[in-house]
């Protein structure tokens, strides 16, 4: 029997880096289930040019699977570098396989659960121990309090995800840190969307939050606009040590810079094999 052909598969972004961090957790995957993984993004990557990554263009899923059917492949496997149910994933990637099912009834496509896991209350708790090992990277005192930022989002699941990691890297951390706060770095306009509070720029109002040392404890996958060097996390930060909100601000390496994502990686591909 063909092995299914596995699309390892992020947002996308228009950051060169973050297709090829991408491509650096495929290769890894594939190292470690002898199964070829490719990297490939829902959305936006297929427009860097291909100066900019290693002189190999990125590609999108929409594109990659007619491709792969064009070429009479028909096994496939969606394992979502996601970190709870985005609508990319739940909504977006779903009517794709439907387009392609449409006109190849044959077409066999298993979407792995995303990274949290199936639960969004109880996430994978490897997340917050990846996340208090991060934290720890930086040497946190008892004095220091710790944010858990993400990006922000429109769908209540994914916050609910995010929540509950906080709370989970609260117990992990202990007595070792002042206290970890769950926050986003944007939202969108509307009482609808207010369960995104609070913001990271507005962390400094809260009671008994202001001063002192600050680490961000990043609640994201790759680098890009948001999370890169000189993204908009940083720039939020660096507003916030100006006002004096904090004395320092540190943030910790990215989920995917720590091997044990790739931990939780495998699990969710085995999990439909």
């Amino acid at each position: 029997m063909t092995a299914p052909t596995v699309f390892l598969v992020d947002n996308g972004s228009l950051r060169p880096q973050a297709t090829l961090w991408l491509r650096c957790l495929a290769e890894a995957m594939s190292t470690r289930t002898s199964l070829v993984v490719e990297a490939v993004s829902l959305l936006h990557s297929h427009k860097v040019t291909m100066e900019k990554l290693n002189g190999q263009p990125a590609t999108i899923v929409k594109r990659r699977l007619r491709e792969c059917i064009e070429a009479g492949q028909r096994d496939f496997i969606v394992l979502p570098l996601f970190l709870g149910p985005s609508l990319a994933i739940s909504e977006y990637l779903h009517e794709m396989i439907e387009e392609q099912r449409a006109q190849h009834a044959e077409l066999r496509v298993e979407v792995a659960p995303v990274l949290s896991g199936e639960d969004s209350g109880r996430p994978d708790p490897r997340l917050a121990r990846i996340l208090a090992e991060l934290v720890r990277q930086r040497a946190p005192s008892a004095a220091t309090k710790i944010a858990l930022v993400d990006h922000g989002t429109p769908i209540s699941e994914v916050n609910r995800v995010r929540n509950a990691v906080a709370m989970q890297l609260a117990e992990e951390l202990g007595t070792e840190v002042a206290a970890v706060q769950a926050c986003s770095m944007e939202r969108r306009e509307g009482e609808a969307y207010a369960f995104n509070e609070p913001l990271l720029e507005s962390l400094g109002q809260l009671d008994g939050f202001r001063g002192g040392r600050l680490i961000l404890a990043m609640f994201f996958l790759l680098p890009g606009r948001h999370a890169g060097v000189g993204g908009d996390v940083a720039e939020i930060a660096e507003g916030l040590v100006l006002e004096k909100a904090f004395n320092a601000i540190e943030t910790t390496p990215l989920l995917g810079e720590h091997p044990g994502l790739l931990d939780i990686l495998e699990d969710r591909l085995r999990s439909v094999l």
